[in-house]
């Protein structure tokens, strides 16, 4: 296969210092013997010592040490090449890794050198604002007592905070004869000669004069907008392209970019319009710029719609009412504001947009306050309370950003929404507003650059861990407020996808995923029996209480969709959801009594005894739902329009939680031992060997494998995309769709479907030629089929025309 082709699908690997470069090498075939046609790699330029993501790096000009180096990437990329595979690796444009600065040159010179030094224009500096030196909130105290807690020491080339070395300027320290004993006096004025200057962390809420990679102060963002800095950061990864190492490039957040556009033009023309996807978050009906030079994006809004059709609507009112009441229960202050009246008997249901909004302030107004005055700092003439109105604009705004002068209506909503909620701020909107929508204002560039950090900090990073009522609802790409969709719509968004970005990504699980495609697939289930969820949760409440109903209802579901799940991922879990949400516990300020609740309450669930009984009776009760939902998610995944990508190790039951456990290692050996037996390439395999739909996975094993197969071998099948309905009793618990030869059939709500007494004679009609399931391998003579029969063994079918061969 030509590698100017796109992918037919990807198969995604976390590069690490524990899975490096050599192991992806030893993996290619297995990859290809799955079905994938392209490895997708996390991150390998070199990064942080020790990152286990990559995403940190300090040197763009080498492929990481501890992933193998270059020469483990050649070897990957020739393994890749004799088993036919195309190579997509994640780059990260935005920002670097500066927690160790004698790891990263530019940063080293940058701190050495400062506003003078030849470095500077790489990275987002306020100058001004911080008397020419770079704010670095490290300390744990202010400067003078951790010099005399003993915490600094003055070295050759350097002076140590806490262990970590920062570079001393030239002659800078020349007073000081013997740096090992300098007095506490002498290390002080060393420090207030330098280009930065060592701050408490509480301070860079407000007072930071660099720009971060979201709240994060250890990566510090660069400014690839300028040629040369472009340049420098993308050699590397221009080589990559065209010495054939790499064939297609993922930008990690371009939205954090001054121009992303601007950006994806400068990236095509660098590597001869390799294609590119981008980490590109869609709001709603929002779709990708399509003056873009891109391929399409990785995904998360397809798999929002997938999730959405395998959820029961009828299940929405019981799981508001649950989810109100719990807030009624539970005195945090807060949630409660968030309430929408009701009528005088009915429980006061939580608005999603207004909890966003509200958090979206909260992050404005605390970790993100230092962007915020920074816009202020950008206004060419002072407007009176400027900072408050930039603030609910950005808490207002709808999407992650725009991309002036496209976008503009984006910025006239959060302007309508923003003087309607704050009308004693309107003359300051209006003063604003002309500026904001200016692409060649300062003020209006660095705004479409921040909006997208208020975005995902107020809503990913919190208001996800406070909304509660159907938890796999709340992930990454997706708006928590739509509930579910009919299988009409599933169609509308997969034509506009077929016919916009039909190479974009498609996405179940990722290492940004809040819950995998598995966990979610349990979770669904839910919906269909609220009733008997309301019951275990009201149990688990009453016998393990923690104090908090709507992050008890989030924890319970989560954990019962991972089920079963150690005790050490468990508290992992609750740890990070609770500090998130930040409703009871904080990560800077975190309580020790509700935590200790909270894993007490873990720990009688998951220890012998009856709670632990009581979850698992729940679990065995509604796994084989949540498989049903699993295998028709993936089906769907793999055969609707896009370019499917298989996170790794999801080719079995995914049931992991947010990061770092869905980066867990993953058993490929037992992979390739079942995949072997499903091909019957195993000593012990049976002829014809069908699995069933059980713990072990191998039943998704078998969709995967096969879907993957017939869409790398047969591209031909799917060319279009026909909605296929299904017509009898039955019918709404169907999804079917022809690509052009390719026919899918994904089962939806399962309990529903057996509460009905079955398929009965709800028929597909396809043309009057043979078809052969590609998981059963029973061949149809096409025409009228009865969904009784094709989907009598496994909930999913794939309808492949005949080829000339087998039907002979």
């Amino acid at each position: 296969m030509s590698r100017t082709e796109l992918p037919r699908s990807t198969y995604r690997l976390q590069v690490s210092p524990e899975f490096p470069l050599d192991e992806v090498a030893a993996l290619a075939d297995y990859v290809r013997l799955l079905g994938a046609d392209w490895l997708y790699l996390s991150p390998l330029l070199q990064a942080t010592r020790g990152s286990q993501h990559g995403y940190d790096v300090v040197d763009h000009g080498a492929v990481d040490a501890e992933r193998g180096g270059p020469e483990a990437l050649e070897r990957a990329a020739r393994a890749a090449v004799e088993r036919d595979l195309g190579v997509l690796v994640d780059i990260v444009p935005n920002h670097m890794g500066v927690a160790d600065p004698r790891q990263n040159d530019w940063w080293w010179s940058l701190l050495r050198d400062g506003r003078a030094g030849e470095i500077a224009e790489a990275f987002d500096v306020d100058w001004a604002f911080g008397g020419d030196r770079v704010r670095i909130p490290v300390l744990g105290a202010e400067l003078d007592e951790v010099i005399a807690d003993g915490h600094v020491e003055l070295r050759d080339d350097a002076i140590a905070v806490y262990g970590t070395e920062y570079p001393l300027a030239p002659g800078t320290a020349d007073d000081v004869d013997e740096r090992g004993s300098a007095t506490p006096a002498q290390l002080r004025a060393v420090l207030d000669r330098q280009h930065y200057e060592l701050v408490h962390w509480r301070r860079a809420d407000s007072e930071l004069n660099y720009r971060r990679f979201f709240a994060v102060s250890t990566l510090a963002a660069v400014r690839v907008e300028v040629p040369w800095v472009f340049e420098r950061s993308h050699a590397e990864i221009v080589r990559w392209v065209r010495e054939g190492l790499v064939q297609g490039i993922r930008v990690d957040h371009p939205d954090g970019l001054l121009d992303p556009g601007g950006y994806l033009d400068d990236l095509a023309a660098a590597t001869g319009h390799a294609p590119v996807w981008v980490e590109k978050i869609l709001e709603g009906d929002e779709q990708l710029p399509a003056f873009w030079q891109v391929a399409g994006t990785t995904g998360y809004d397809a798999l929002a719609t997938i999730d959405r059709v395998l959820v029961d609507d009828a299940g929405r009112g019981a799981l508001d009412d649950l989810d109100a009441r719990l807030r009624a229960e539970t005195s945090t202050a807060g949630q409660l504001q968030e309430s929408t009246a009701g009528g005088a008997d009915e429980p006061q249901r939580l608005d999603w947009h207004a909890l966003i909004r509200r958090t979206k302030r909260r992050i404005a107004d605390t970790i993100l306050r230092s962007e915020v005055l920074r816009l202020e700092r950008e206004l060419p003439h002072a407007i009176p309370e400027a900072a408050d109105a930039l603030a609910e604009l950005l808490a207002c705004f709808p999407v992650y950003r725009s991309y002036l002068p496209v976008g503009v209506e984006q910025l006239e909503a959060a302007l309508d929404s923003a003087r309607a909620s704050r009308p004693e701020l309107a003359a300051t909107f209006d003063a604003l507003a002309p500026l904001l929508a200016d692409p060649a204002e300062p003020l209006a560039r660095r705004f479409q650059q921040t909006s997208g950090m208020v975005m995902a900090k107020g809503v990913e990073d919190t208001a996800f861990y406070r909304y509660s009522r159907l938890a796999s609802l709340t992930e990454v790409g997706a708006d928590p407020a739509e509930f579910a969709v009919d299988v009409d719509e599933f169609h509308r968004r997969q034509l506009v996808r077929q016919g916009s970005f039909p190479a974009s990504l498609t996405a179940l699980s990722t290492h940004d995923t809040k819950r995998g495609e598995d966990t979610r697939a349990r979770i669904h289930v839910l919906a269909e029996v609220p009733e008997a969820w309301d019951s275990l949760l009201a149990e688990l409440r009453e016998r393990a209480p923690i104090g908090d109903g709507p992050f008890e209802n989030i924890l319970w579901e989560s954990l019962v969709g991972a089920w079963p799940i150690s005790a050490e991922r468990a508290h992992a879990y609750a740890e990070k959801a609770a500090r998130e949400a930040g409703t009871a516990t904080m990560w800077t300020e975190p309580d020790e009594a509700f935590e200790t609740r909270m894993h007490d309450a873990i720990d009688a669930v998951l220890g012998a005894g009856e709670l632990h009984d009581l979850v698992q009776e729940f679990v065995d009760a509604v796994a084989p739902y949540g498989w049903s939902n699993a295998l028709a998610a993936k089906l769907l995944q793999l055969a609707a329009p896009g370019v499917p990508d298989v996170y790794q190790g999801s080719e079995l039951w995914e049931t992991s939680l947010v990061d770092p456990d869905n980066r867990r290692p993953v058993d490929y050996a037992a992979r390739r031992e079942l995949l072997a037996r499903i091909d019957g390439e195993h000593p012990s395999a049976t002829p014809g060997w069908m699995p069933g739909i059980d713990a072990d996975g191998a039943a998704k094993l078998l969709v995967a494998s096969r879907a993957l197969r017939v869409r790398r071998d047969r591209p031909e099948l799917f060319t279009r995309y026909a909605p296929l309905p299904a017509i009898g009793s039955a019918a709404a618990h169907a999804v079917a769709f022809d690509r052009g030869g390719a026919v899918a059939i994904a089962t939806r709500l399962p309990v529903g479907l057996e509460r009905l007494g079955g398929w009965g004679e709800t028929v597909v009609v396809l043309p009057q030629r043979p078809v052969l399931d590609a998981f059963t391998g029973r061949v149809y003579a096409g025409g009228e089929l009865r969904l009784a029969d094709v989907l009598e063994r496994y909930p999913v079918a794939l309808l492949v025309e005949v080829e000339q061969d087998d039907a002979a």
